[in-house]
């Protein structure tokens, strides 16, 4: 998972530089930056057991091998997001680099990988943190899928308020689960044998034998333990000062205990033999066999549902900055960009918390099944953002670019054979899903950002325009009734010019001859034009009428309302002006000037 920070604000002039920086640390910069890349270990080394099960006892020996294959890809990636933080000391990240090195499609490539990702964050966090909640607590496994869309608005509701967490909230919780994981590697690795087991179906056969493609299977699978080493390689801006050396210092202790974690894991689960058990989460029943269920089992499991709340509410910040910095380059709508008075692109916000939705419905909350689309996207981003290095290093030709291409260049070879090998170990299993999605996120950008560029060229912006001249403007009045009402919209519309014209629509069952010996008392010394209802509706006919009669003119179209003092009084008008109004918008050279009359 990618967190997008944007940069920090310039040093005014006439204050000093060498006043410390209130950024992040390396503490508090792994709590704010490394919780989906923490959070991972509750569901990664499940995922390959889950798969070697398959060849029983004979699999689940493989499982040390697995997980050491996959650690020593991990320090690839390490290596090489250190020379992405030394070259891009502004925030990095597989979108920045593509966008300056590999161009305008790979951008929208690593964009759409890192939106995918964002998603499935929320949504395999949550569905991770209900499975170790249910663990704990077998009779709500049934509810899981309540519960997950409960977590799920909640946290959105929160994020929609502009509730944001600091990093030093994190550190607390992240601390906690860190120092509840080794408790159970130290606890497990000095038991002969566990202090309590979880007991599964005992009926379990070889249905494969252990060969090449079981073991990249559970490779791929577990891959998705490597979401989120990227984060900090993104956000060095928001580090203190020197930030170059304490992200790098950062990304290297994430790598240390995130694969010491996997390791400590691996072991434990071939030393007590441990099987997938329905309802109950590999890393429950480690912590079950290592510590006994009591105390320690409570405290390690509630760690885990707080720390995978929070990983997934990492991506309440990166993914609507990441839409934001989209529709700022027009490739997705500018609305988008805009912010709430609480400073919340909420459009990007509602995206993430609807599409997470859709997820974890659709997967009925399993993190088993949500799990094999994850690493798909996130090896994407992470081929795109090593060949975009290997590019960097090629034009910059520093000192030592050779190695840094090689580092760069075997770690975009290792991640690019990952997605293919996950893509198809896992395309029957949902990741056909991801290869769909991809390309239509990418295909939608493209539209967009060409649907401005026509705008673009329709506004002709950056060209001085020829001068403004005055010309003819009719302005027309719709009027239902002779009233209070009517009598405000056409002072209006005499106010901004002479030729004024009220117009009205016979509706059936209205009386027109009543309508116009009503007019013809008022008098009110403007032009009527009486229209016949041909659809039943006011807009359409309105709408045809201004289009018909003044063409090549200016059109102004007063729409007089009623504005309820608010309360379920607002539901009481009619509407009428709406569809008016979507009417007329259909017509080119019509300003339409909304007349609200307050009623106290």
């Amino acid at each position: 998972m990618t967190a997008v920070v944007p940069p920090p604000a310039a040093t005014p002039r006439g204050k000093s530089n060498a006043a410390p920086h209130r950024g992040l640390t390396v503490p508090t910069g792994l709590a704010g930056l490394s919780l989906d890349a923490m959070a991972s270990v509750s569901y990664g080394p499940e995922a390959i057991v889950l798969v070697l099960a398959a060849a029983s006892a004979a699999g689940l020996g493989a499982t040390l091998p697995v997980t050491l294959a996959i650690v020593a890809l991990l320090a690839v990636l390490i290596a090489s997001y250190r020379q992405v933080i030394a070259a891009f000391p502004n925030g990095g990240g597989a979108y920045a680099v593509a966008k300056r090195h590999l161009g305008h499609r790979t951008s929208l490539v690593a964009a759409a990988s890192l939106i995918v990702d964002y998603v499935l964050n929320v949504a395999v966090s949550i569905a991770a943190g209900v499975a170790a909640l249910t663990s704990a607590f077998p009779a709500l496994y049934d509810y899981r899928v309540a519960i997950c869309l409960l977590v799920l608005a909640g946290i959105t509701a929160l994020n929609l308020r502009g509730i944001t967490e600091s990093a030093r909230a994190f550190m607390l919780p992240t601390v906690v689960f860190v120092g509840g994981v080794a408790v159970v590697i130290v606890g497990g690795l000095l038991r002969s044998e566990p202090a309590s087991v979880t007991v599964g179906d005992p009926a379990v056969t070889d249905m494969h034998t252990l060969g090449i493609l079981l073991l990249l299977k559970a490779f791929s699978s577990g891959c998705a333990a490597l979401t989120g080493v990227e984060a900090i390689a993104n956000a060095v801006p928001s580090f203190a000062e020197p930030r170059v050396r304490r992200a790098q210092r950062a990304e290297v202790v994430l790598g240390v205990l995130l694969g010491t974690m996997l390791i400590g894991l691996a072991v434990l689960i071939e030393k007590f033999s441990l099987r997938p058990v329905e309802g109950v989460t590999v890393l429950s029943q480690l912590t079950e066999a290592a510590l006994g269920h009591g105390f320690g089992y409570y405290v390690v499991q509630f760690a885990t549902v707080v720390l995978l709340a929070l990983a997934a509410n990492t991506s309440y910040g990166g993914l609507p900055t990441l839409t934001r910095i989209l529709a700022d380059d027009n490739c997705l709508p500018h609305r988008f960009a805009v912010s709430s008075p609480r400073q919340v692109y909420r459009y990007g916000v509602l995206a993430l918390g609807v599409s997470a939705g859709v997820l974890l419905v659709g997967a009925g909350g399993m993190m088993n099944v949500l799990v094999p689309l994850f690493a798909i996207g996130v090896f994407v981003g992470f081929t795109i953002a090593q060949a975009g290095m290997v590019k960097h290093w090629w034009l910059a030709r520093s000192e030592g670019w050779r190695m840094r291409i090689a580092l760069n260049g075997f770690g975009a070879l290792l991640t690019c054979v990952a997605a293919v090998i996950t893509t198809a170990m896992k395309f029957t299993e949902g990741a056909w899903l991801i290869v769909l999605v991809l390309p239509a996120l990418v295909f939608a950008m493209l539209r967009v950002n060409a649907a401005y560029h026509r705008i673009g060229d329709r506004r002709a912006a950056g060209v001085i325009p020829a001068q403004p001249q005055a010309c003819g403007t009719a302005i027309v009045v719709p009027v239902s009734e002779v009233s209070e009402l009517s009598r405000e919209a056409l002072s209006t519309a005499m106010s901004m010019g002479s030729e004024v014209v009220a117009v009205h629509v016979c509706l059936p069952g209205e009386s027109a001859r009543a309508f116009i010996k009503a007019w013809e008392a008022w008098h009110p010394d403007v032009r009527l034009v009486l229209l016949e209802d041909s659809d039943a509706t006011v807009g359409g006919p309105v709408a045809r009428y201004v289009r018909e009669n003044f063409a090549g003119r200016r059109k102004v179209v007063v729409i007089a309302e009623v504005d309820p003092p608010g309360g379920w009084d607002r539901v009481l008008p009619s509407h009428r002006s709406d569809e008016l109004e979507r009417e007329l918008r259909r017509n080119a050279d019509t300003v339409i000037c909304h007349l609200r009359v307050q009623v106290a």
